[in-house]
């Protein structure tokens, strides 16, 4: 028997520290020969540039945990490294191989999610062992650096894995720092636990944490996106913590799901024709007021270009706009003139920090954040699965199975997940 069979029978960690370590393993990569390879085209299809297929497997550090991932999930940092922007994710395994060599590869093993199961721990590991099994947080860092105590997102070598590191989670086996993982929810199964981390710590420090936006019981909470992955889970947080959020999508049917979640009030962003001046943002304000009444006291920002000199304007006098991401560019416009005479703050956040992830899996534990996975494709078709959200094809998150041959599995808790119930757990599925 093979490690990844033992893994998937369900060995004890007898049998699985028994068991080799393969030499090589499937994941989803990269090609650093293929870096360019869509030059001037105006459609960079994923599919064209990630691969599945065998890489060599890594020896581990002291700190470092050997994962037999049972499945993952697709973000945006995968779309951005497979079409090479703004980019190459091998510039990144360049300068991490100047000291750890293990990592500058001309293959890069792509993913930032995954739940799976220990099957080996560096002599330095205290807290995990073979069997456990886990989910992942996607920061990468050094936990000797004082500044880590403090806050790790502002680590001088903070490092998102899968995208600024090698042998991330889109693969049967991956390479994580101990101080990454956290206990899998037991009433989720692996593609349902593997969907969450990176998405919902993120909206979690956006809008909850000391180092975000700090929600308040009332405020008003415009979130871009609301049905996607990062927004779905801000949703749920602002819906939790006593405010109001306003969703924007961009299509009845994803109108309709935000309604099924709760979210009662919801703008479709194709009513307005230009998001881009200010004619647009005044018809925008005005909608939002229309529902609620008045401006919104936090904007939840990730989308960019596109929207960021709305979010910057229909913000009320005093209120924050929070941004972790431009996944519509990165060369924002807006006029300064509604910052600085409205007393707004730009607030960036990025990623979420060790205890953040903790919290967010103990709600997530809980019953009280739910995952948004709405498909989940299978290792061999993870560039479809890619393809799915490059286009926006997608609602909340898009699932890959590893090395769990089928979906549905892995629940340990079934009275819990029955307490909860299957219509809020399933909730993107249907």
């Amino acid at each position: 028997m093979t490690l990844a069979e033992a893994v998937v029978a369900g060995a004890g960690p007898a049998e699985l520290a028994s068991l080799e370590v393969p030499t090589r393993y499937r994941a989803v990569h990269l090609r650093k020969d293929e870096v360019g390879m869509f030059g001037d085209m105006s459609d960079k299809d994923v599919r064209k540039s990630l691969h599945v297929g065998e890489v060599p497997m890594p020896e581990l550090a002291p700190d470092e945990v050997l994962v037999a991932v049972m499945a993952s999930a697709i973000n945006f940092n995968t779309i951005w490294s497979a079409m090479f922007e703004p980019i190459p994710t091998f510039a990144f395994l360049e300068r991490f191989g100047r000291t750890d060599p293990r990592h500058d590869l001309p293959t890069h093993v792509l993913g930032s999610d995954a739940a799976g199961v220990v099957v080996r721990t560096g002599q330095a590991v205290r807290h995990w062992r073979a069997g456990d099994r886990v989910v992942t947080s996607p920061a990468y860092l050094d936990s000797q650096d004082p500044i880590v105590q403090h806050d790790g997102m502002l680590a001088a070598d903070l490092r998102a894995w899968g995208f600024e590191t090698n042998f991330g989670g889109l693969a049967e086996f991956a390479v994580v720092k101990a101080t990454q993982l956290l206990p899998k929810p037991r009433h989720l199964s692996w593609e349902e636990a593997a969907c969450n981390m990176l998405c919902a710590s993120t909206a979690y420090r956006m809008l909850v944490g000391e180092r975000g936006a700090r929600m308040k019981q009332g405020d008003v909470v415009l979130l871009w996106g609301a049905s996607g992955g990062l927004g779905a889970y801000g949703v749920q947080l602002v819906r939790n913590g006593g405010g109001i959020p306003v969703g924007v999508v961009s299509s009845p049917e994803k109108a309709a799901l935000l309604r099924r979640m709760g979210c009662a009030h919801v703008v479709d962003r194709s009513r307005f024709d230009d998001l881009t001046d200010e004619k647009g943002w005044r018809g925008l304000g005005a909608e939002i007021r229309r529902q609620v009444g008045e401006d919104p006291a936090i904007v939840f920002e990730h989308t960019g270009r596109d929207t960021f000199g709305a979010s910057v304007y229909v913000a009320k006098k005093g209120g924050k706009v929070v941004t972790c991401g431009s996944s519509s560019g990165y060369d924002h416009a807006y006029d300064n003139r509604h910052l600085w005479m409205r007393l707004k703050q730009i607030i960036g956040s990025h990623g979420a920090n060790y205890q953040e992830c903790h919290e967010v899996n103990r709600l997530i534990s809980l019953g009280m954040i739910h995952p948004t996975l709405s498909r989940a494709y299978p290792l061999a078709e993870a560039a479809d699965a890619a393809r799915a959200v490059q286009l926006n094809q997608h609602v909340g998150k898009v699932g890959v199975l590893a090395l769990a041959p089928g979906p549905d599995l892995g629940i340990e808790d079934a009275a819990h997940r029955e307490r909860i119930g299957e219509d809020r757990l399933r909730l993107f599925r249907s």
